[in-house]
C-alpha cells in the first residue's frame, strides 16, 4: 500500500496497528507511534527545548500546521537542530509502524499533521532504514521478545566495561517495564533502546519476565512415543540405567534440544551459542 501510495503521491495519513506515517505528495512527511517517544518528548527531554516553549508552539501555530515553523521563526531552535530532531523521531516511528502486523493498515486522504512541514523523505529510504534496522537487531540478538515483553535481570554479575548507555538502559529493568516504557521514561528513541536491551540479552544480562522455554528440571520417565525425548534410557533408583530395546538415533534438532535442557539445569546462564544452535535446527525444518 505504502508503495502505491508514493506512486500516487498521495497526501494523507496511512493507519497500522502500530502508528501511523503522514504523507504529503507521496512522501512521508512525519510519523508517530506508541512504542517511542514523540517529537515533543525528545525535544523537551534532552534540553533542546523547554516545554513551555513547546506548548506555546503548538498553541500558536498547531492550528495553521506550523507548529515547526514557529518553533524557527520564533528562534526557539535552528533550523538544522529541528531538521535533525525530526528526522530522527520520523525514521524511528517508522521503524514500529512498519513492522510485522496482524491488523488491517488504512490510509486516510487529505489529512495533515499539525508539525507542518519540515524535511519530506521519500517511501524508499523509509524502507531502506527500516530493514537496515531490522537486520542490525536480528545480528545482536535474534530472539525479539525483549522488544515488547516485560524484562527482568538473570542475575549474571555485569562487567565494569559495560558502556554507560547500557548501564542506564539495565537500571530501567525492574520485572514491568517493557523496552517502550524504558525509552519514554529515559525520553530516548525507542530504536536506541532496542539494541541496547538486545545486546543485554546476547550478554546473558537480561532476559523476557516469561521466557518461552521453562528453566526447570526436564521431566524424566516415560514420554509418548513420537516426541523428541523418545529413545533416551530412564535411569533407575541408583543412577544406573535400565537396560531396554535399541533406541532410534536422535535427530540433529533432538540433539540440540537435549543439549539445551542440560546446559539451562547446569547454570542459569544462557549459552548464546547454544541457544542460536538450537534456533537454526529448529528453522531447518
Amino acid at each position: 500500500m505504502l508503495s502505491r501510495l508514493a506512486q500516487e503521491r498521495a497526501t494523507g495519513v496511512l493507519t497500522r496497528e502500530r502508528g501511523v506515517l503522514y504523507l504529503v505528495e507521496g512522501q512521508v512527511v512525519h510519523a508517530e507511534s506508541p512504542a517511542t517517544p514523540g517529537l515533543d518528548v525528545l525535544l523537551t527531554t534532552r534540553g533542546a527545548l523547554g516545554s513551555d516553549g513547546w506548548w506555546e508552539a503548538v498553541s500558536e501555530a498547531g492550528a495553521d500546521r506550523r507548529v515547526g515553523r514557529f518553533l524557527v521563526d520564533s528562534g526557539r531552535l535552528t533550523a538544522g537542530a529541528l531538521e535533525l530532531c525530526h528526522l530522527g523521531a520520523l525514521y524511528d516511528a517508522a521503524f514500529f509502524t512498519l513492522g510485522p502486523s496482524s491488523g488491517p493498515a488504512r490510509f486516510r486522504y487529505g489529512v495533515a499533521h499539525w508539525i507542518g512541514p519540515v524535511r519530506p523523505v521519500s517511501v524508499d529510504a523509509v524502507e531502506r532504514e527500516t530493514l537496515r534496522r531490522r537486520d542490525l537487531l536480528h545480528r545482536i540478538w535474534p530472539e525479539p521478545g525483549t522488544d515488547t515483553e516485560p524484562l527482568v535481570r538473570t542475575g549474571r554479575a555485569v562487567d565494569a566495561t559495560l558502556p554507560p548507555r547500557q548501564r542506564t538502559v539495565l537500571d530501567q529493568v525492574d520485572g514491568e517495564r517493557t523496552a517502550s516504557d524504558i525509552s519514554l521514561v529515559l525520553g530516548r528513541p525507542g530504536f536506541h533502546t532496542l539494541v541496547d536491551l538486545r545486546r543485554l540479552a546476547a550478554a546473558g544480562i537480561v532476559t523476557t519476565r516469561s521466557p518461552t522455554i521453562a528453566s526447570g528440571p526436564v521431566p524424566t520417565g516415560s514420554v509418548a512415543s513420537g516426541s523428541i525425548a523418545s529413545g533416551l534410557a530412564e535411569c533407575g533408583p541408583d543412577g544406573a540405567r535400565t537396560p531396554e530395546a535399541p533406541a532410534t538415533p536422535l535427530s540433529p534438532v533432538s540433539t540440540v534440544v537435549v543439549q539445551a535442557a542440560e546446559a539451562a539445569q547446569a547454570s542459569a546462564d544462557p549459552d548464546v551459542a547454544l541457544l542460536r544452535r538450537l534456533r537454526d535446527a529448529l528453522e531447518a525444518l
